[in-house]
């Protein structure tokens, strides 16, 4: 039997009153009780405005504290909302899912538990980014990683395809308790991407616009000056492919045996 309680983990998207879904808002107004965790203070009184009992998520991060024992600490507030039997819904900012790893935790937690729990999308500062760059990742490929996992694993790049780093601000972190990395960690990284990127390799530092009088980020700069940028927890790093496409000559001619069995139906 299912339990009482429901749990909605919704995005606002990045721009402030500009990505909100109607789904979403419907979710947030349907609440007994939200709990906000977003980007500024400003999108905590605007989700005020659709509800009567936002709770701000925000107090538990601190200076130091690590940020596992911060997302452990918001998912009990929630799920204890939630086994008291009330409709929760949690609002964060961009996509619940993207580099949230709280809420997917808070659905699934939930949904072990036996309670209905869902997760509805928003628009996320990948989205943001693919818009303001003018990139189509379909185009010649994209990859994404993280940019502390990308420089204490190894990874398989393809330099034909865009690459793009997230939380480039905190790379080499190991400790889950700093909000910026040193210079020192971003010269790791820099020398890490210089096995398939030139240093003078223009790249790009993004970050999407989250108030309608802003405009996105977009800086470039040479791959070898990363070190000494400003960065942001929300800045991300774009690389451009370093070379073309390399057409694979011997799945081409496979392919085009297949073509001569089976030939595409003739135009009509």
């Amino acid at each position: 039997m299912a339990a009482n309680g429901r749990l909605a983990c919704v995005g606002l998207g990045m721009l402030l009153g500009g990505h909100l879904s109607p789904r979403a808002e419907a979710e947030i107004r349907s609440a007994d009780v939200v709990f906000a965790a977003v980007s500024d203070p400003l999108v905590e009184l605007w989700v005020e405005d659709m509800h009567a009992d936002v709770r701000s998520l925000q107090s538990c991060y601190a200076e130091g504290k690590s940020r596992h024992r911060t997302y452990d600490e918001m998912l009990a507030l929630i799920m204890a909302e939630l086994r008291a039997g009330r409709r929760v819904c949690g609002v964060f900012y961009g996509h619940p899912g993207v580099f949230a790893r709280m809420p997917h935790r808070a659905v699934a937690l939930a949904r072990a538990e036996g309670f209905a729990a869902v997760m509805e999308p928003g628009i996320s500062a990948e989205d943001c980014l693919y818009a303001d760059l003018g990139i189509d990742p379909g185009e010649v490929g994209c990859a994404h990683f993280e940019a502390s996992q990308f420089l204490l694993y190894r990874r398989r790049i393809d330099p034909s395809a865009y690459l793009v780093l997230w939380q480039v601000s905190l790379a080499g972190d190991r400790s889950h308790r700093r909000y910026a990395s040193g210079r020192a960690h971003r010269a790791l990284l820099v020398d890490r991407l210089s096995e398939d990127y030139p240093l003078d390799h223009a790249v790009t530092l993004y970050e999407a616009a989250t108030l309608a009088i802003q405009r996105p980020r977009a800086d470039v700069l040479a791959l070898r000056d990363l070190p000494d940028a400003e960065l942001r927890l929300q800045s991300t790093l774009v690389l451009p492919p370093v070379h073309a496409l390399r057409p694979d000559a011997g799945m081409m001619s496979r392919i085009a045996r297949l073509d001569e069995v089976d030939p595409a139906p003739a135009a009509g």
